[in-house]
């Protein structure tokens, strides 16, 4: 009897608290052939936590082109294989995105867990506007960079980024130059953490903020900003 193909799980893993994970998401990584990590030292901390003995691939940024064929030919002879990243959903601002494209495009199962992912907290708690919102993620380094602050700069609802504590200073200081200081916005770091620290404020004063020290650089970031306000168009005078 020929074995059916097997399925790619897709597994959020713990943002910060290690206990943050589902009863489900174990499951599936004790019961699965093969553990997919982007980096295999980081998800063997939480395996070691939970007694998963399952075996660990590498699967990141670097090798990925170079991998769907050999995991397509796995899940062919029927291996049900689990991707997770560092923290979070993989495919979300991680690696996963070629991967489950290819195997869609090929007819092959992909299940993703739901689980976390550090924009859905950090807007809830920031405050601002949650009922429409546009996910930007990490804004190119160089190229395009200005053509992307242009854009976000005339949404009409809430936008989220994600950033390096290395350049959130910098970028505070781009969303003043292209939304201007008065603009609210809220700075979230160490989701689920110790030290969680959530910080709804005008960019000018998020800067002022960082410069005294009061707003640490550290630790994984999301900046949630709120949107342009609207013209009010004026009222028709009577004649």
């Amino acid at each position: 009897m020929l074995r059916q193909e097997g399925i790619l799980y897709i597994v959020p893993t713990p943002i910060g608290n290690l206990t943050d994970i589902t009863l489900r998401a174990i499951e599936i990584l004790k019961t699965v052939d093969l553990i997919l990590a982007e980096d295999t030292r980081t998800s063997g901390i939480l395996l070691k936590k939970y007694d998963i003995q399952t075996s660990l691939r590498s699967y990141h940024t670097f090798n990925e082109h170079k991998q769907v064929d050999f995991i397509k030919e796995l899940l062919y002879a029927g291996n049900n294989i689990a991707l997770v990243s560092d923290a979070g959903t993989p495919g979300v601002s991680d690696p996963g995105y070629l991967l489950i494209r290819a195997l869609v495009t090929c007819g092959i199962r992909v299940s993703c867990l739901p689980g976390p992912t550090a924009f859905v907290p950090a807007l809830v708690m920031s405050g601002l506007p949650s009922d429409k919102f546009y996910f930007e993620g990490f804004l190119p380094h160089k190229k395009g960079r200005q053509t992307r602050l242009k854009f976000l700069a005339e949404l009409n609802h809430t936008f989220i980024l994600y950033e390096s504590p290395f350049r959130l200073a910098k970028c505070i200081e781009e969303l003043i130059e292209y939304m201007g200081s008065e603009r609210l916005a809220c700075v979230v770091r160490e989701i689920s953490k110790v030290f969680e620290q959530a910080v709804t404020a005008s960019l000018g004063e998020l800067s002022v903020e960082i410069q005294q020290g009061k707003l640490l650089p550290k630790g994984e970031i999301v900046i949630i900003v709120d949107g342009k306000a609207e013209e009010k168009s004026a009222k028709p005078k009577r004649s």
